[in-house]
């Protein structure tokens, strides 16, 4: 089991135990990746920390990717901090979104032009900074850049909103950076999962309501576990998947592919 053995990448968004962003981490360290974390303030930190020990990771680097690139824990200055210890990189996953969460509730159409930008900047824009600033550890062997999606982005959900705007931008943004980066051997790709209870999942109203229908209608009729879309990520982030870039790579137990669901899910 030791696909990633020698790769070193850098893990973003891990909030717990439930985070999709740690169902990779470990499914990587597992295979033999060495990996790095970065981690918005203290708080998170320390849940954090526990998580690491049980996989012998010791390098955590504060970012807050709303920061300018002038703050000292902005996304410029954290990849700069890496560089100090890694003379390469090979794979980032971008783990990271943001919202108001009253504003997720309701209507669309009444989002704040303040939580629209916030939402876009953090949601969005963030992995392209995290494109750029990973380039000069990436440029010499090439290497692999992966982000979450969520079906929200291409069609309607409850109470999703600009989150599902923002993920929309993300999701174009892999496929014109995939076009920027792939004469550098940087492959750009998404894993757009199903619903997962995480603490960000909590945050949508109506979640159970989601949870039930996507488990309902999707073909599989079951929601991904956490070790799924990791193993999903083993793929995208290895050399398994040395000839896809520019994707969005659907764990969802297949509910993306329905249109209309056959009239006994909906029971």
């Amino acid at each position: 089991m030791s696909i990633m053995k020698g790769k070193k990448g850098l893990i973003m968004g891990v909030a717990n135990e439930r985070s999709i962003a740690w169902g990779i981490a470990k499914i990587l360290a597992d295979h033999g990746a060495e990996l790095a974390f970065s981690f918005q303030n203290e708080s998170f930190n320390k849940r954090l920390t526990p998580l690491m020990v049980s996989i012998k990771s010791d390098k955590a680097f504060e970012c807050d990717v709303s920061k300018p690139s002038s703050d000292l824990n902005s996304i410029e200055n954290m990849f700069k901090n890496i560089s100090k210890i890694w003379d390469n990189i090979d794979f980032v996953v971008h783990a990271l979104a943001y919202s108001d969460k009253e504003e997720l509730k309701g209507k669309y159409v009444n989002c704040s032009r303040e939580n629209f930008l916030n939402s876009l900047d953090i949601s969005a824009f963030s992995f392209t900074r995290i494109a750029k600033s990973t380039l000069p550890l990436m440029s010499a062997k090439g290497g692999s850049l992966l982000t979450l999606s969520y079906l929200g982005a291409e069609r309607t959900t409850p109470n999703y909103n600009v989150m599902g705007v923002a993920k929309s931008a993300l999701e174009a943004s892999i496929k014109y950076l995939a076009m920027d980066l792939g004469k550098n051997k940087i492959r750009v790709n998404a894993l757009s999962a199903g619903p997962v209870k995480t603490l960000a999942g909590a945050a949508i109203s109506g979640a159970r309501h989601v949870f039930r229908y996507s488990e309902n209608v999707a073909p599989l009729k079951f929601n991904p576990q956490l070790n799924e879309v990791g193993n999903a990520a083993l793929y995208l982030t290895s050399e398994l998947s040395s000839g896809v870039t520019g994707n969005v790579h659907h764990v969802d137990g297949g509910l993306h592919s329905v249109a209309i669901p056959k009239q006994e899910d909906l029971v």
